[in-house]
C-alpha cells in the first residue's frame, strides 16, 4: 500500500469530495453521507403475499408503511413460502423509483443479504411500520 503523498508524486490525484472513491476491500465505489442520506429507509410490515404467476423467484408482497400500503415484487420466492411471510417485519428502501416486474409494479425494495440465497433482514424487535431507519 502508498500513502496519498506517495500517490501524488507519482502523479495519481485525489478524488473530491463527491466523487465515488474504490473501497479498500472488495472494489465496490464508497458513497458519501449526503448520498446515503437520499435513502429512505423503514421499517415495514407484510399484511399479504402471493406467488406469481409464471414465476418461481418472484413474490407479490403487500406491505404496511405505517401511513400508506405499498406492493413489492420481490425476488425470494425461491427461499420463502408466501404464508411464513404474513405478519412478519422487513426492512425497505422507500423512495427508490418504481419498477416493473412481470407486468406488476414494484414500489420499493426489500433489504436482504446475499448468503446462499436471500436472508431478509428485519429489526431485533418490534417496531411500528413506518419506523425510519438511520
Amino acid at each position: 500500500m502508498i500513502s496519498i503523498d506517495e500517490f501524488s508524486a507519482q502523479g495519481g490525484s485525489q478524488p473530491k469530495d463527491d466523487e465515488p472513491r474504490a473501497h479498500a476491500s472488495g472494489g465496490k465505489n464508497t458513497v458519501t453521507y449526503e448520498n446515503f442520506k437520499q435513502l429512505d429507509l423503514r421499517v415495514g410490515k407484510i399484511l399479504l403475499a402471493e406467488r406469481i404467476a409464471g414465476s418461481e423467484k418472484l413474490l407479490k408482497l403487500s406491505i404496511n408503511l405505517g401511513k400508506e400500503t405499498r406492493q413489492i415484487i420481490a425476488g425470494i420466492g425461491t427461499h420463502y413460502e408466501p404464508d411464513t411471510l404474513i405478519d412478519r417485519e422487513v426492512l425497505i428502501i422507500v423512495n427508490l423509483e418504481p419498477r416493473m416486474l412481470m407486468g406488476l409494479e414494484s414500489q420499493g425494495m426489500l433489504l436482504a443479504a446475499n448468503a446462499d440465497g436471500p436472508v431478509l433482514l428485519v429489526p431485533e424487535k418490534e417496531v411500528p411500520p413506518g419506523t425510519t431507519i438511520r
